[in-house]
């Protein structure tokens, strides 16, 4: 792997973590304000579903360029 892959990455996730309050900033205090009920549980099993994806979705992409 190489540094660049790594700050790209963070890069797109800068970029795609701001795209909704850039785009509709009431709809994205409405979203943290019901993120206050959601149990810790809860929001630890979103993060690791998130994570999982994102990892499959990693190595598939990975895999498909390496042909």
């Amino acid at each position: 792997m190489d540094w660049t892959d790594l700050f790209t990455a963070i890069a797109l996730m800068l970029i795609f973590e701001g795209i909704l309050p850039f785009l509709n900033p009431d709809r994205y205090r409405k979203m943290l304000e019901m993120m206050e009920q959601i149990s810790n549980s809860q929001l630890r099993n979103m993060g690791l579903v998130v994570m999982a994806v994102g990892a499959v979705l990693l190595t598939v992409v990975r895999s498909g360029s390496a042909t």
